[in-house]
């Protein structure tokens, strides 16, 4: 009994979706150009319509498992559908509606940062991938970073970058270096008024002794000798060192230098020489060589 009642609502539930069918308008398509739109209710819900075309095929292609043909046939059929968006959105704008291009969708990469991919025809938006056709070969290294090239600086790019901290004339502004250098600073000037005091009291005693005519103290006595001293033996050392830079300075002559009447004589001698060996024969050379030596004449 209960399955002839399902047959009937059955045939019932037909029945009822076939009248509502039968009252429905004919399906309306699409126009080819946005262009042949006048109305721009109709233009946005052509609009519309191809948005949910969109969607639906952006979310078929995160499938990765579909193929490498099925996912770049998709990949077109978004970027034709994306062609024809614009041309609807443009159609928009004059029948006076509403600038849709402002909040447009930008490209991103396998990171999800906005890419800039050039369209080479120049004529709408450039052609876009989408899903799992980024992870296509040949599509993945359109979205790589190329590997930054180190350029070597140039001495202009060291320099420009010395300023007043690089010479240390600022480390004194973080407070770190005076909490260290205080109370080393104050132990040495501690130290060296102590000294000086203590000078001051040598040299006070010693005037006292003096003109009293006692004797110093043993402790200071030694003090005001020993500074004594010092200044002898560097007196002793400063003279030295002038006797030597004296003596540096004079030049020793180890052989006799001729006078200006030797010099003349022998420029006379050379240039006789030299008129004789210009006129004279060789023979006439040798025989008054040769008197010479006999009358023993060295000129």
């Amino acid at each position: 009994m209960a399955r002839n009642e399902e047959k009937a609502q059955s045939m019932l539930n037909r029945f009822i979706t076939m009248k509502e069918e039968e009252k429905k308008k004919p399906k309306e398509r699409r126009p080819y150009l946005a262009s042949e739109c006048r109305d721009l209710a109709e233009a946005d819900k052509w609009r519309q319509q191809i948005m949910r075309e969109i969607g639906r095929k952006v979310a078929e292609i995160q499938n990765e498992g579909l193929g490498e043909h099925r996912l770049r046939d998709l990949n077109d059929e978004i970027n034709k559908l994306i062609r024809e968006k614009v041309h609807w959105e443009r159609r928009i704008i004059e029948l006076g509606g509403p600038n849709y291009t402002k909040h447009s969708a930008k490209m991103t990469d396998l990171e999800g940062n906005i890419v800039d991919v050039p369209n080479p025809g120049g004529r709408g938006p450039g052609y876009r991938y989408f899903g799992a056709a980024k992870k296509l070969p040949g599509v993945r290294e359109l979205f790589e970073k190329p590997p930054e090239l180190r350029k070597r600086r140039t001495r202009y790019d060291i320099y420009k970058r010395i300023d007043a901290s690089y010479y240390g004339y600022r480390d004194d502004e973080d407070g770190i270096l005076e909490k260290l250098e205080g109370p080393a600073a104050e132990k040495i000037r501690a130290a060296a008024v102590r000294e000086w005091m203590e000078m001051e009291e040598i040299k006070r005693e010693a005037k006292k002794a003096v003109k009293s005519r006692e004797v110093v103290e043993v402790g200071l006595g030694s003090k005001i000798l020993f500074e004594e001293e010092e200044d002898v033996i560097e007196e002793e050392r400063m003279e030295r060192e002038r006797e030597e830079k004296d003596r540096e300075k004079e030049f020793v002559v180890h052989v006799p230098l001729p006078d200006e009447k030797e010099i003349e004589r022998m420029v006379v001698e050379q240039k006789k020489m030299e008129l004789l060996s210009k006129y004279a024969s060789e023979d006439l050379m040798e025989e008054q060589m040769e008197a010479k030596a006999m009358l023993n004449i060295q000129r």
